[in-house]
């Protein structure tokens, strides 16, 4: 299994060179004073307790699993709930609460750093405190003063976690028709019955009390999405003075037997009269959740991050070590039997395009988080709309964007290592089937890509995509007398102008028939990430050129960075002319054909 290794050099050139974190946070007055002597130092305590506590059982856990007992109760893998305790220790659970909650008050982007670190490190562990970041969130933004006092102070010292409770069997993502009650008791509760299904870190023992946010139906509600409200519904009952009282009526029925992240307690949650509690009004309970379902898109982009890191980690290990053939262009360690494999330009490839779509994911989860940290605490509503259209728009495109390409990155590790690769004990088909729930998961691929092109273009007649294509144009008007950035700026300059060209075309047709749309939209949301990616290397390469030009010593790293940003203009971002192909070639293949004669 390959060791994971902190990639903070790279985390610090986007951190501080790219998007000089340190003035971000200067600009916010709630995170003003959050320097680059207290980032580092963080990133540094959480590269080590991921190297040394959390990569070590990532396989292991992958093998052994969870247990589920004849009660209903769970056993987490050997590891897990004593690397849990000390990450509780650390004080990472309450690292970006606000202070006045109890939590240490540093930026949500700063807990996405370190979220990249344990998702790359074990992402079946890092699920279990990930989820309760999304559950405090939920009771901080709609739940009452004595939700509150009740819930987050535990929740944020990681004594207890949290998860979200929204899929059933026959919903799925169409969250409308779920059948989940909410019958109303005498004492201002409610007694919630129903079976949801695919719940992470549903039941364990790395905590003493589970917190579940819960999508269910009050009496008489009205059919589809307006109809839905929201619940906690704790494991166990709290007192009024917060200790645990008796078991609520909610039990893991079984755990689901999948593909990957074997790690994780993926339940199937019962809900038998379990007293719940409404948070926010009645039957605005998706909205509720959406402050809850926003972050863990954002967590769900950080998992193709993890993965092309994780795989390129592994993958280029393996090629500088493994012998085999010679180069075509003539021995290059003539002293072995065989080359090593990195020197052949199709496994070069391979590694390139990890690493390309390692550190551009990076790039474009850091510039994501800025804007969360915007939307979180600006002192001026102008602000706040600003950053959260921003994100609007970009958090489709991170979420499905960075989990395909992530996905793809993982299939290169296997194909580096060879017929090794398809072996359990060197851990990298672990990254493919650990990595593909990523584009199922907060919306599945499809689904992004309709809520980006649909709501989030089409609906705001583009204005969403302007206000980032505009931020395109100017960083290309700004550096354009630079002769040294010509091969990136013409071909970014040229895409950005397509794109809303692009665009343009697709909502025409749209208007005649919504199903162009529908057609378009997945390879709309691939341009859009390539683009994104385009803009962000652009932007890599600047810097690196930078400082190339001055006194440095380390230019190894950003030539390094400049000649990868060459590899994705030239190697990578061509595939944005198939997808421009097939939205061109619109619907009428895919829909002329009659249902009976989907025939086999």
């Amino acid at each position: 299994m390959p060791q994971y290794k902190a990639p903070i050099r790279d985390m610090q050139f986007v951190m501080h060179e790219l998007l000089n974190m340190e003035a971000h946070y200067d600009s916010l007055a709630a995170y003003a004073g959050t320097n680059r002597e207290l980032i580092d130092g963080v990133l540094e305590a959480a590269a080590s307790f991921c190297e040394n506590e959390l990569s070590p059982i990532n396989q292991s856990g992958d093998h052994e699993g969870c247990t589920r007992h004849d009660d209903g109760s769970v056993t987490t893998p050997k590891g897990f709930k004593e690397a849990y305790k000390k990450y509780i220790e650390l004080g990472y659970p309450s690292l970006s609460v606000p202070a006045e909650h109890g939590g240490q008050g540093l930026p949500g982007s700063l807990g996405n750093f370190i979220s990249e670190m344990v998702g790359t490190a074990n992402w079946s562990w890092g699920m279990y405190p990930g989820l309760s970041h999304g559950a405090i969130r939920t009771i901080e933004h709609h739940g009452s003063d004595e939700q509150k006092s009740l819930y987050l102070s535990k929740l944020i010292t990681g004594e207890w976690t949290g998860t979200m409770c929204l899929t059933e069997a026959h919903a799925g993502s169409d969250l409308g028709i779920i059948r989940t009650k909410a019958e109303p008791n005498a004492d201002g509760s409610y007694a919630i019955t129903g079976q949801k299904i695919f719940i992470s870190a549903g039941e364990h023992d790395m905590a003493d009390n589970i917190v579940h946010i819960v999508l269910a139906r009050l009496p008489g509600a009205p059919k589809g999405t307006k109809g839905i409200s929201l619940f906690i519904v704790p494991k166990f009952n709290v007192n009024a003075d917060g200790s645990m009282a008796d078991r609520n009526g909610v039990v893991c029925g079984s755990i689901e037997h999948k593909m990957g992240i074997h790690g994780n307690a993926t339940c199937v949650l019962n809900f038998d009269g379990a007293k719940g509690f409404l948070i926010g009004p009645e039957n605005r309970g998706l909205n509720c959740m959406f402050t809850f379902m926003n972050t863990a898109r954002i967590g769900t982009a950080i998992q193709g991050l993890c993965a092309s890191e994780g795989s390129f980690q592994g993958a280029l290990t393996y090629a500088k070590d493994r012998l085999a053939m010679r180069s075509l262009a003539g021995p290059q360690a003539p002293e072995k039997e065989a080359d090593p494999i990195i020197v052949h330009p199709a496994v070069r490839n391979m590694l390139l395009t990890q690493k390309a779509f390692a550190e551009g994911g990076r790039a474009l989860v850091y510039f994501l988080s800025q804007f969360a940290d915007i939307v979180e605490v600006a002192e001026t509503e102008e602000q706040r709309k600003a950053a959260d259209d921003m994100l609007s728009l970009l958090t489709p495109i991170a979420k499905a964007f960075l989990t395909e390409v992530g996905y793809e990155s993982a299939n290169h590790g296997v194909q580096v290592y060879g017929g090794h690769g398809f072996i359990a004990e060197w851990g990298m088909e672990q990254i493919v089937r650990d990595t593909r729930i990523a584009c199922l998961y907060e919306g599945t691929t499809e689904i992004q890509a309709l809520d980006l092109l649909g709501r989030k273009v089409l609906q705001t007649q583009g204005a969403l995509l302007r206000n980032f294509t505009k931020m395109i144009h100017k960083f290309c008007e700004a550096n354009a007398e630079n002769a040294d950035m010509a091969e990136f700026l013409k071909p970014l300059a040229d895409l950005n102008k397509e794109w809303g060209d692009l665009t343009m075309r697709i909502g025409m047709k749209a208007m005649a028939n919504p199903n162009e749309a529908g057609a378009a939209a997945v390879d709309y949301m691939y341009f859009s990430g390539y683009a994104t990616l385009a803009y962000l290397w652009a932007r890599m390469a600047l810097v690196a050129q930078e400082k190339l030009a001055g006194d440095t010593t380390e230019r190894a790293f950003y030539e390094a960075k400049v000649k990868t940003a060459r590899f994705y203009f030239a190697k990578l971002l061509p595939r944005t002319r198939t997808h421009v192909a097939r939205i061109d070639a619109g619907m009428n293949t895919l829909m002329e054909m009659d249902v009976e004669q989907f025939a086999f």
